[in-house]
């Protein structure tokens, strides 16, 4: 109890503090509470023990009560009958006295009783309220733990974040772009280089065509001149 005192009372920077020392303060704090609950377990078990003497006492103390209540009576009895005279007086008077002694022997109980009956009364009310101390701080107990693992869960989740985002070197990132990028414009300029060369290649396949086809190409010379002499002769005659 008192370690979960120190733990759940003192400030927060001391309280981190703590935690930071513990090999496994969320493991610790659970066992913390476990014991507790075997401490509230006895605490009640004792309590329960103490009710049911309590109980037993003032059961006892009642029936001493009528016991002395129904002596006293029976020697008020004896009396009336001796005064009626169903009995002997003497006889009645001794009767009388044995039935008052039984009286007050009971009502000596009674008195005694009063005291057990007082003690524990007092026990249980300083038991029960030991009981619910204890109950109200497990509760309190529990709840702060509950809140202290799930802050530790997000605490974790954005300290691991946080260490990859670190672990991402800007520099280095940026000097694997421009190396990307160089070596795309490498690509880039080593395609159009090709490309002009298939055009070169292109363009001598055709000379060499043009050349190997000269026939085809003068035929189709004489061809023309032949066509421009008709339509010049044409013009001639119908001048």
């Amino acid at each position: 109890m008192s370690f979960f005192g120190r733990l759940f009372t003192v400030g927060k920077a001391e309280a981190h503090a703590i935690v930071d020392k513990l090999e496994d303060p969320v493991k610790m704090a659970e066992q913390g509470i476990r014991d507790l609950k075997e401490q509230l377990r006895d605490a009640m078990e004792g309590l329960a023990k103490v009710k049911g003497q309590a109980i037993r006492s003032k059961r006892e103390w009642n029936r001493n009560r009528d016991i002395a209540t129904d002596y006293e009576k029976k020697a008020m009895l004896l009396l009336q009958r001796a005064q009626e005279g169903a009995i002997d007086v003497a006889e009645a008077d001794r009767l009388a006295t044995e039935a008052l002694a039984k009286r007050d022997s009971a009502i000596e109980r009674v008195k005694q009783l009063d005291g057990e009956v007082k003690q524990f009364d007092a026990m249980t009310g300083k038991l029960e309220n030991n009981v619910n101390q204890l109950k109200s701080q497990i509760s309190k107990w529990e709840n702060e733990l509950a809140s202290l693992k799930a802050r530790s869960q997000v605490s974790k989740a954005t300290r691991k974040l946080n260490e990859q985002l670190a672990e991402v070197d800007s520099s280095s990132t940026i000097s694997m772009l421009e190396r990307m990028r160089t070596k795309v414009q490498e690509e880039e300029s080593l395609a159009e280089a090709y490309g002009e060369m298939a055009q070169v290649d292109k363009s001598v396949d055709a000379e060499i065509n043009a050349a190997l086809g000269g026939g085809s190409a003068s035929s189709g010379s004489a061809s023309l001149a032949a066509l421009k002499a008709k339509m010049a002769d044409k013009q001639l005659t119908s001048v």
